[in-house]
């Protein structure tokens, strides 16, 4: 195959991904015993799930987010690489391939339950050749470029640097970078270490953050990539604490993350900057686009991680509020190992002290509580057209935000039925005012073995009386 997959093409003008591309392979079986002469699992049933990985990950995700995307990197001409071009036109990526004079790395992750037991890594040992000039009037056509580094050369080859260095002061430029990589172009509008990569590049023999603990030293080191780098604002990602951004200054921002249940994180930086890549390119600010992101890499772990990508291709995780419905998710998490799934529902209107107490009670009986939310229309058939007073999305976020609440689900009919039948819980929980009556959901929970019940309220809290209330005082 040639060094370029179609030379005579037009240079790009939508979103281009350059960096270094990784052919991911997760070997996932059942572990069930142990070696009899070795403390160590056995494996049956082992399937391989191969998907796009490093820059050619960052690429696929973009696409999935519904945009025109080529992939500019350096691919080998061997077999692992071919199968690498073919997931990434699979994803519905364009690639541009620069040569690469040794084997494609390969990252085989060997895991059972999900989780990962192993990591077996082979090639990537290797010379960047010279860009085809494809390559590089991709990069010069781009209306906004994620650089993916993962330190195996493509950032440091002198022609591609040209090319990146004319970017900045004309389209948005994100830069993900490693340690082993080259430092970004002066200028770019967002660098994307994690926290222990930012710790490694901030130039720590000059002593950058000693002393400091926490956030202080994460803040030393952001303020200190952005002198180095000169770049517009240095974003420190933090996993489950979310990203600090900096312009360099004595108080940075913070963006929390939300609550999120995850096993795997593996891929959390590509969707990260992959997302703000998106965001910026759409024309957020910088700010808004690192809250965009954070969002983004949260419902991206909470699906699954890079583990849980569909093997016919990538789905885009939508916002925090789709996310949050993702229901059934975290019920077949929960049942896969083994624990109780509790549901309980209502229209949650003008959230209240009550409803908490109900919300903590219903999560204590199980290990993982979905919530079943009435729809705007539903909560108008049921309360009448002055309700709901705060709209469905914003309940649901508001749900979600909640630590008791592991996803909310809205269903559009007068009664959760249908989505309990989805869900199959284990248990369902309603308030204390159906005390001493049947609960209407009791018979389709017996239906698989479920049970009913009916959990103590917190007297004197209604949405009713906070309305009474506020129209009394107004």
């Amino acid at each position: 195959m040639s060094a370029a997959s179609s030379s005579g093409a037009s240079p790009s003008t939508g979103l281009v991904v350059v960096g270094d591309a990784l052919l991911d392979i997760d070997l996932v079986g059942r572990a069930g015993r142990l070696m009899p002469d070795a403390p160590a699992p056995v494996l049956d049933d082992l399937r391989e799930h191969p998907r796009p990985g490093g820059a050619a990950l960052a690429a696929a995700l973009a696409a999935a987010d519904g945009h025109d995307v080529t992939l500019v990197a350096s691919v080998a001409d061997d077999p692992a690489g071919e199968r690498l071009a073919a997931l990434v036109a699979a994803a519905g990526v364009r690639l541009v391939r620069i040569p690469y004079a040794g084997a494609t790395a390969v990252k085989r992750r060997v895991r059972a339950s999900g989780q990962s037991l192993l990591r077996l890594d082979e090639g990537g040992s290797g010379t960047v050749g010279e860009p085809p000039r494809e390559a590089l009037d991709a990069i010069a056509g781009a209306a906004a470029v994620l650089v993916s580094d993962y330190g195996r050369g493509v950032t440091g080859q002198p022609a591609v640097r040209a090319a990146l260095e004319r970017l900045p002061a004309r389209v948005p430029t994100v830069w993900d970078p490693h340690p082993r990589g080259a430092a970004p172009v002066a200028g770019v509008r967002l660098a994307t270490p994690n926290r222990d990569e930012a710790g490694r590049l901030c130039s720590a023999a000059r002593g950058t953050g000693a002393g400091l603990t926490g956030l202080a030293a994460v803040s030393a080191q952001a303020a200190a990539l952005v002198g180095e780098w000169r770049a517009q604002a240095v974003c420190v990602t933090l996993g489950s604490g979310g990203a600090l951004l900096s312009r360099g200054e004595s108080s940075p921002s913070v963006v929390p993350a939300p609550a999120v249940t995850a096993v795997d994180t593996c891929g959390a930086g590509d969707r990260f900057a992959s997302a703000a890549l998106v965001a910026l390119a759409s024309g957020a600010v910088t700010l808004e686009a690192v809250q965009q992101a954070v969002t983004s890499a949260a419902a991206f772990v909470a699906d699954g991680g890079a583990a849980g990508l569909a093997a016919d291709g990538l789905a885009a995780d939508g916002d925090a509020t789709e996310a949050a419905a993702h229901g059934p998710d975290a019920v077949a998490r929960v049942r896969a190992a083994g624990g109780t799934v509790v549901a309980t529902g209502g229209c949650f209107d003008l959230l209240h002290a009550g409803h908490v107490a109900t919300l903590q009670a219903a999560r204590a009986l199980g290990d993982c509580l979905v919530v079943c939310l009435n729809s705007d229309e539903s909560v108008r058939r049921l309360k009448g057209p002055g309700r709901p007073l705060v709209p469905q999305a914003d309940r649901a976020r508001v749900l979600a935000a909640l630590g008791c609440v592991d996803d909310v689900v809205v269903f559009e009919e007068d009664t959760p039925q249908e989505a309990l039948r989805r869900i199959r819980p284990q248990v369902w929980a309603k308030g204390g005012d159906y005390a001493g009556a049947e609960l209407p959901e009791a018979a389709l929970l017996r239906e698989w073995g479920g049970q009913a019940v009916v959990l103590p309220y917190l007297e004197g809290r209604s949405t009713t009386s906070l309305v009474s209330t506020a129209l009394a005082r107004a």
